[in-house]
């Protein structure tokens, strides 16, 4: 679990560019995870991925650039950036909420209903919110934080994992943000940049 000096330090300073190539290597990510599971059988949380997951491909970390329009306004610079060539930075500490519309698509839904985040750059289904709780409550603890937060039942694990070292990773290789726990479990803390993407057919 980071401290306040901790999280400031390796998760809030400003983004660094990366200059590595890219290779065109292909993965077969599905296979490159840990398959834990609790005394009852169930799946433990997070589940963890290898950090090959990672590699460098052909667009940074990933095999495509970020969608061209992302929802809610989202910049597609900066999403690419933090999606593609940064593993330890993020878009700025409330940035969902100023600088985008995220915050009044999500008051205008009807009550109950949920909002679906995909990936970025592949438009795979990465998080449900709010499960659980209310939309008031999901977005009160992420305005708390500074990012949007998410909670183990509110992940699609199928196409997301976690990184010994807490990152938030989808299996395409595109960076969500990190896993920082509190004394309700685990909290998946997301760049909104890198889940604003538009949904593909098959998703």
């Amino acid at each position: 679990m980071y401290n306040r000096q901790e999280l400031r330090r390796n998760y809030i300073l400003p983004y660094i560019p990366h200059t590595t190539s890219a290779t065109t290597k292909n993965m077969k990510l599905f296979r490159k995870t840990k398959s834990t599971k609790t005394a009852n059988g169930g799946p433990k949380f997070p589940i963890v991925g290898d950090s090959s997951i990672m590699s460098k491909k052909k667009h940074g970390t990933s095999n495509t650039r970020v969608q061209a329009d992302l929802r809610w306004g989202c910049d597609r610079k900066t999403a690419d950036r933090i999606c593609n060539f940064n593993r330890h930075y993020a878009e700025h500490a409330g940035y969902f909420r100023k600088d985008t519309d995220f915050i009044e698509y999500a008051k205008s839904l009807p009550k109950g209903e949920t909002i679906k985040f995909y990936d970025s750059n592949t438009g795979e289904p990465l998080f449900v919110a709010p499960l659980g709780r209310s939309m008031d409550e999901f977005l009160k603890e992420s305005k708390a934080h500074g990012w949007p937060s998410f909670r183990d039942e509110e992940v699609v694990w199928e196409n997301m994992r976690c990184l010994k070292n807490g990152e938030s990773v989808s299996l395409a290789g595109t960076h969500l943000g990190h896993n920082l726990p509190d004394r309700k479990g685990n909290r998946y803390c997301i760049n909104l940049v890198s889940v604003a993407g538009k949904p593909t057919n098959k998703a």
